[in-house]
């Protein structure tokens, strides 16, 4: 991407968030399920030694600074502000009980030395790294068993410079698995807001065995061609907001997963309890996504208000032999797509398998799905359901959505199989395995 297009994609950002920051006060939200907590203790990372003029190395700063918080246990916690300049440094511990904030132009920068990165255990509900077997990279900003954090600003930036990684990826030469921008593990009681996330050398925003955890007000960036650069990818979490966003990166915008394949099933931990909406944004992948490790299940998700350009599918979720789990009670309505290869796809066949051990019979389950009120223009295919022979998809219901072609010899008509469940007012016409009569009644309720 050029540097033109990524700095209007940046502005667009931005202008979005605070359009709806200042015209959508009384908006629906879910954001009350974390309380913002003031800090009365404040310190700056120049107290200890930060210097921001993008060379100098900050780690040490950083890393200090945290000890000083985690510490010292001020009464109500302590906020860590970034004034305005470019701070290098290496990945940190954050801690419980603070408030990273990030001035206007403030910058945290990663360090592009991998040495200065230290390998973490791989996460058990995935048996080995993501990418390679063995341990993986540690995230950015990192935590694990925390509470009461928050991340926010004046809309800063951290800026992951995940270049020097995708490269590796492209060129095999990764040793283990990429780190993400942010990952808590473990945690409760987050909030990530107003701050601007660029360059992730993987998953920009992994929360990962959590609960209560909002999101919003956030602007996520990679360039369309750089590798499983996620945006937010809430994993075997709970009761998660994520709203008001911008997202533009190389693979899906949020994508909910629970687990790959024995060690998610082994696990056991869902996701369950999560809120998308007012989510705007555009990749070459998938703009709502679930899966496709989902081996300890998802369930209870509510979609809504969602605008989708450029797209590879507007609306993904992906499962595949081996991965067990349920996929249950999903709801997606209000989403408006524009220019993608697909609207809609439901597969049983994505995904790849972390070793030679997953059970091929350990079959997903997706049931009681309901996607409703959906424009779009100049989608190439408007649907694609692939349920599995010995697993079919049951109870998947379609109303209100409207798919305009581009127009071209790629465009394709709906393709369904393995799948039971009702449509209507569903153009184009969809698969009859959604349109008898018979089928229509298992989605009477939905409609």
């Amino acid at each position: 991407m050029h540097f033109t297009d990524y700095s209007y994609l940046l502005l667009i950002g931005v202008t979005l968030l605070l359009s709806i920051n200042f015209t959508n006060a009384d908006l629906v939200t879910c954001s009350g399920i974390v309380p913002m907590n003031y800090r009365n203790d404040k310190i700056s990372i120049t107290d200890f030694g930060g210097v921001g003029d993008g060379v100098t190395l900050n780690t040490k700063a950083f890393r200090e600074a945290i000890f000083r918080i985690e510490h010292l246990r001020r009464r109500g916690g302590t906020l860590l502000y970034i004034p305005p300049g470019e701070y290098l440094t290496g990945p940190f511990n954050l801690t419980s009980r603070m408030t990273l904030y990030l001035a206007k132009g403030a910058v945290i920068k990663a360090t592009t030395d991998i040495t200065q990165w230290p390998l973490i255990a791989p996460l058990p509900s995935y048996g080995r790294g993501r990418e390679l077997p063995g341990g993986r990279y540690m995230s950015f900003l990192h935590g694990d068993g925390l509470h009461d954090v928050i991340i926010t600003g004046e809309n800063g930036t951290i800026d992951g410079q995940g270049g020097v990684w995708w490269n590796m990826w492209r060129q095999r030469t990764l040793q283990f698995t990429r780190p993400n921008l942010i990952e808590l593990m473990n945690s409760r009681g987050i909030i990530i807001s107003n701050v601007i996330f660029k360059n992730s050398p993987f998953w920009n925003i992994h929360p990962v065995y959590c609960s209560n955890v909002v999101i919003h007000y956030v602007t996520i960036l990679a360039p369309a061609d750089s590798p499983n650069t996620d945006g937010i990818d809430p994993d075997s979490s709970s009761h998660v907001c994520i709203e008001d966003s911008y997202i533009s990166t190389g693979d899906d915008l949020v994508a909910i997963k629970s687990g790959w394949d024995e060690y998610g099933i082994s696990y056991g931990r869902p996701s369950h309890g999560i809120t998308v909406r007012r989510v705007t944004g555009s990749s070459p992948f998938a703009g709502i996504a679930i899966g496709s490790e989902t081996s300890g299940g998802v369930e209870d998700v509510l979609v809504e208000h969602i605008s989708l350009y450029n797209m590879g599918v507007g609306i993904h979720l992906k499962t595949n032999i081996g991965r067990g789990g349920v996929i249950r009670n999903i709801t997606i309505s209000n989403v408006y797509i524009e220019n993608a290869r697909k609207g809609i796809k439901i597969s049983g066949d994505v995904g790849d398998h972390p070793d030679e051990y997953y059970n091929p019979n350990a079959l997903p389950v997706v049931k009681d799905v309901v996607i409703k009120n959906v424009w779009g223009q100049r989608v190439e295919q408007p649907g694609l359901i692939r349920g599995l022979k010995n697993a079919p998809f049951r109870g998947i219901c379609l109303s209100n959505i409207h798919l305009g072609g581009a127009g071209g010899p790629r465009d394709l008509p709906w393709q369904c199989s393995h799948v039971s469940g009702g449509a209507v007012q569903v153009s184009p016409w969809p698969c009859s395995e959604l349109t008898s009569g018979q089928k229509i009644g298992s989605c009477s309720s939905s409609f």
